[in-house]
């Protein structure tokens, strides 16, 4: 068993402070994603597990072992790196073997391991050949390789697609959670991309400033934000976000914006607004869709807009809409044909709205 946990972990450059009190239960076997803007501290974070970094304050473990003592090489991890880092002058074989060689393995268990990687990876017919030979893609496989013989109980990744065109990231991406399947290793991975994350993860931890702001399933994030953050951060395009006021209208509120639009607020229980409280409404772009004529459901509102622009995607169109003068962004199916300065009708679906406090930023209803 191969459980990672981060107690209270602090990062310090002199008297400034980047990562902040960390704490996390990494699964045995689990594959974690690190995701945020640049500079909230991920790469940090991983480095500090790797043993890259000196840890501030706190204690990291792995397997019930505290290791922040420990040198790199005796913690049990293989880091893959975002530039490579491959040796120019050796073939993939001994790029890959290099590590195996310095550890004394033997030359007969050296050939075997190697071979095996290879040949998950698709690289049998690539070993003699030296990293310039290769593509990018086959370079980050060459990495992943050379992790991969050291049969590691975690590897650690860090941003190890960026480097890449978007076509071999999407390739890249669905090798790396075979990858995963096959050696059934524990995996911590760092992105900036929330599409790499979504797609990859089991858990999600979503950082920013050096903070935790949420952590969770992909579809937690995504169906579930903790606050504004986070709900602007996941998804893509990214989540309606607009600041309003509560007002209590009869027995139930209503959303009022600046403009003279006026939203209702479908009956939940557990929300927890008031009167007059200055809020942040967020809905997400599918559950806003061009409609006309037909029924409304339980929860569903309509409402008539201006189209602003339109954006085709072939699969799907984005259309930002302006109600009132508040601009929303909808998704619909490519074959509806819509124009620049058309009025449309859309429809809302009230039940999966947001309401997050103006002020905490936090979800309240």
């Amino acid at each position: 068993m191969t459980e990672l946990k981060l107690d209270q972990v602090v990062k310090k450059y002199g008297k400034t402070e980047v990562v902040h009190g960390i704490n996390l239960d990494i699964k045995d076997k689990e594959f974690l994603v690190l995701v945020g803007p640049s500079g909230c501290g991920k790469s940090t974070l991983l480095r500090m597990v790797a043993g890259l970094e000196v840890i501030s304050e706190g204690t990291i473990s792995i397997g019930g072992k505290v290791v922040n003592d420990l040198a790199p090489k005796d913690r049990g991890l293989a880091m893959v790196f975002q530039n490579y880092a491959l040796y120019p002058h050796m073939n993939v074989f001994n790029n890959m073997s290099f590590g195996l060689k310095l550890n004394k393995t033997p030359k007969t268990e050296i050939q075997e391991r190697v071979q095996e990687v290879a040949q998950i990876l698709g690289l049998e017919n690539l070993l003699d050949r030296k990293p310039h030979e290769l593509s990018g893609g086959q370079r980050q496989r060459v990495a992943m390789g050379r992790a991969m013989v050291r049969k590691p109980s975690v590897f650690l990744f860090d941003e190890p697609l960026s480097n890449l065109d978007a076509k071999l990231r999407i390739q890249m991406r669905a090798e790396i959670k075979r990858l995963h399947h096959r050696v059934n290793a524990t995996i911590i991975y760092v992105t900036h991309d929330q599409v790499e994350a979504m797609t990859l993860a089991d858990r999600i931890v979503v950082l920013r400033d050096g903070y935790i702001e949420q952590v969770g399933t992909p579809m937690e994030l995504f169906s579930q934000p903790a606050n504004t953050f986070v709900a602007g951060f996941i998804g893509t395009p990214p989540m309606n976000l607009l600041p309003c006021k509560a007002a209590k209208k009869e027995n139930d509120f209503v959303l009022l914006f600046e403009k003279g639009l006026e939203i209702p607020v479908p009956p939940r229980e557990g929300g927890n607004i008031t009167d007059g409280q200055n809020l942040v409404m967020g809905i997400r772009t599918e559950e806003i869709h061009p409609t006309e004529g037909t029924t409304l459901a339980p929860g569903e509102a309509r409402f008539q807009g201006t189209v602003d622009v339109v954006e085709p995607l072939g699969n799907e169109t984005h259309i930002h809409v302006d109600l009132k003068g508040v601009k929303f962004i909808a998704r619909c199916e490519s074959r509806l044909v819509v124009n620049h300065q058309d009025t449309i009708e859309i429809t809302m679906n009230l039940n999966q709205m947001h309401i997050f406090d103006a002020k905490s930023t936090r979800v309240v209803y």
